[in-house]
């Protein structure tokens, strides 16, 4: 692709309710939407092609070092002018070569991921290619779970969840922290039984210390415990997985590849959340799914609030044969009362993977004005 220019916006989306976690509560989603256009070469000639890229980093540097203002800088001072850079050279920047072209910037996998992701959606869409396409897709519509935050209440979380399983979603996830884990577990399963797939997420809340109370939760048949320990614990989460029978999924610590290899090997996780962001793109993340198949390890797509834009490219990610597990890939009013693009739609406890060129989603022009909040033209760079 032969980038000509790149528009970065800052959104604002208001929750439909707050998101509590073990780390935050969000009643607003910030996120960066990047515009990138320009020129590809097909059989035909060349085609001007506009392509849409998301960067899910949160406001605030609490699931990651990653935060909004952060990423804004880093896209705008380091890693678009490293493309300018390579394009003055006479070379073209494709999706494939994103990462290695920026490989010297340490961390910052958010930023790079959204361009990433703009370049691709570009790519395709100039081919009339989908995303689900082109990573291999098999499905046409994946499985919907969806994300409970800690509630105020034990009662009002039963409400939350009754009110999820009558619109048809498939899995339950719980967000907990040491003191909200055994009882809203316990009052889930006598509310609505054994049959519910049932899953904790704790994003990193425990110690080791804490694992002879994290084996109680074995009573409960759940699909598994999601980052019980720190980002950095992939030996103590191997000894918690000794300790406990409900499968280990590690999060946070997976931000690669090599991480997802070193994790298998040292028996640290049975289950991996890909998160195509936090890997450093949709390409890294189809790596980590292709190595954990091989190795009989199940994944699931996880979700960080996307719009419509990160959404339709991870249900296309989550269609891979290897995804055996239900993702967070809910409809769009889960969060939003009006997304960017048109709406995700629930649809008998699934979401229809987009079939269209690229993306298969833009967004539309009205939405995109009310919530953005910032816009800058960052290119030339």
């Amino acid at each position: 692709m032969l980038i000509e220019s790149v528009e970065l916006r800052e959104l604002r989306l208001p929750l439909v309710s707050p998101f509590t976690t073990s780390f935050s509560t969000q009643t607003e989603r910030n996120t960066l939407v990047l515009r990138v256009a320009g020129s590809v070469p097909t059989p035909n000639g060349r085609v001007d092609v506009v392509g849409w890229g998301e960067c899910v980093a949160l406001g605030e540097p609490l699931y990651s070092p990653e935060y909004i203002d952060g990423a804004k800088r880093m896209i705008q001072l380091y890693l678009l002018p490293m493309l300018a850079r390579v394009q003055a050279e006479g070379r073209e920047v494709t999706a494939e070569t994103v990462g290695a072209l920026l490989e010297k910037v340490v961390g910052h996998r958010m930023a790079k991921a959204a361009i990433e992701m703009a370049v691709l959606d570009a790519e395709l869409r100039a081919r009339g290619e989908s995303f689900a396409r082109y990573f291999g897709a098999t499905r046409t519509r994946v499985p919907a779970g969806v994300s409970v935050g800690i509630q105020p209440s034990v009662d009002a979380l039963l409400g939350a969840v009754g009110g999820y399983l009558d619109e048809g979603y498939v899995r339950i996830k719980l967000k907990i922290q040491p003191g909200w884990d055994l009882a809203p577990v316990a009052a889930v399963r006598q509310q609505f039984g054994d049959e519910v797939l049932l899953q904790v997420d704790a994003n990193a809340a425990y110690t080791l210390a804490d694992a002879q109370h994290l084996r109680r939760l074995d009573d409960y048949g759940l699909l598994l415990i999601e980052q019980p320990l720190a980002e950095d614990d992939l030996v103590q989460h191997a000894k918690l997985a000794t300790a406990m029978s409900t499968p280990i999924c590690l999060d946070e610590s997976i931000e690669s590849a090599k991480d997802a290899a070193d994790a298998i090997t040292l028996g640290a996780a049975s289950v991996i959340n890909i998160k195509p962001g936090r890997v450093g793109g949709y390409l890294e993340a189809k790596r980590i799914h292709d190595l954990s198949r091989a190795h009989g390890v199940a994944v699931w797509c996880g979700g960080m609030l996307e719009t419509g834009l990160g959404r339709a490219a991870n249900a296309a990610l989550a269609a891979l044969d290897g995804f055996s597990l239900p993702g967070d890939i809910s409809a769009s009013d889960r969060f939003y009362r009006e997304d960017i693009t048109e709406p995700f739609v629930l649809r008998d406890g699934h979401i229809d993977v987009p079939q269209g060129p690229g993306l298969g989603v833009e967004p539309i022009p009205e939405n995109l004005a009310r919530v953005t909040h910032d816009t800058q033209e960052v290119w030339p760079a």
